[in-house]
């Protein structure tokens, strides 16, 4: 069962952290949060048509909401002038706000944890099975989390993979883009649709902290690490899947050190996924505060960070594609 878990975590942070990276790198790491806050409307509208709670519509009815509130924001933005979080602000909240309308007016009677909300129910996934699979003499019993964020991690994959000069181009140099044929406009609404996928898709097993922590944290750490975009892509699924496999080991442990019971696993994943960052920030190579200290010195010649755009495009500068 704890294999499960720290399976299951770990596809979550991959899924999370292959879109996450893009989102830290056009500065839009809380579309993620207000995604995660906006799609309850899309979950009552789902119940309120449906009359059922069956996983699928739900899911549908919230990516499509998610997919609006990235709409919204960018109409917000573009056409009204409004700082970009300001917009997401705006939209999120008055979201959120109708959301908690259409279910205190027509499904109050429909039980809401807001616990599961916010820190999932990762620890329960595992005996949500749909499907059996011999292995020799060992039968597995697959959760639907698993193939659901396995799923979604490959497709992230798949898209990265096809469209990562697009992406890149359009985070770094949108105006370029658009002048050589790359829609900038659509490459930011295909990275919005794999955001709202992606959150909606995880919300339900780890909670919407763990998804704001994996969509932000590893790339941000990773953007530390490396200057090089197709070497923060790996980093970052390597540093989510260690924060999920290092957040269950201190959720079982640490606070029996201090005499407590054992604590949530998606939280601590989060604290695993900061502490990550903290030592990145403090011992990162070119970034970290260390090695600063050591250029003031005099003592390190790698304390003199690049511009960041250029940095990632390097020495592709002229050529980014």
């Amino acid at each position: 069962m704890d294999s499960w878990i720290v399976a299951i975590g770990a596809l979550c942070a991959v899924a999370c952290s292959l879109p996450g990276c893009f989102l830290v790198l056009r500065r839009m790491s809380m579309m993620g949060d207000a995604i995660s806050h906006a799609v309850l409307p899309g979950l009552a509208i789902a119940f309120l048509v449906s009359g059922s709670r069956a996983s699928v519509i739900m899911f549908v009815g919230a990516a499509i909401v998610g997919v609006l509130t990235a709409v919204f924001t960018q109409w917000i933005s573009s056409w009204g002038k409004v700082d970009r979080g300001a917009s997401m602000g705006i939209v999120f909240t008055t979201l959120f706000a109708l959301g908690l309308l259409l279910i205190v007016q027509a499904a109050s009677h429909v039980e809401l944890d807001a616990g599961c909300v916010l820190y999932g129910a990762l620890e329960l996934t595992p005996l949500d099975v749909v499907a059996e699979i011999s292995v020799g003499s060992t039968i597995l019993e697959v959760p639907r989390a698993f193939i659901v964020l396995g799923i979604v991690a490959l497709l992230n994959l798949f898209l990265v993979i096809l469209f990562f000069k697009e992406f890149r181009l359009s985070s770094f140099d949108p105006s370029l883009g658009d002048t050589i044929g790359v829609s900038s406009g659509l490459m930011h609404y295909l990275l919005m649709t794999m955001v709202a996928v992606t959150t909606v898709a995880s919300f339900e097993a780890v909670g919407s902290i763990i998804v704001i922590a994996m969509l932000v944290v590893p790339a941000a750490t990773a953007q530390l690490l490396t200057d090089r975009l197709g070497w923060m892509l790996p980093i970052s699924a390597v540093l989510g899947m260690v924060a999920a496999a290092a957040g269950h080991i201190m959720a079982l442990t640490v606070p029996v050190w201090f005499g407590f019971e054992d604590t949530n696993t998606s939280g601590m994943m989060a604290v695993a996924a900061g502490l990550l960052f903290l030592a990145a920030f403090v011992l990162s190579p070119r970034y970290g505060l260390l090695s600063k200290y050591l250029a003031r010195k005099g003592l390190s010649s790698k304390g003199a960070p690049p511009i960041p755009s250029e940095a990632f495009f390097g020495r592709d500068r002229k050529d980014p594609l």
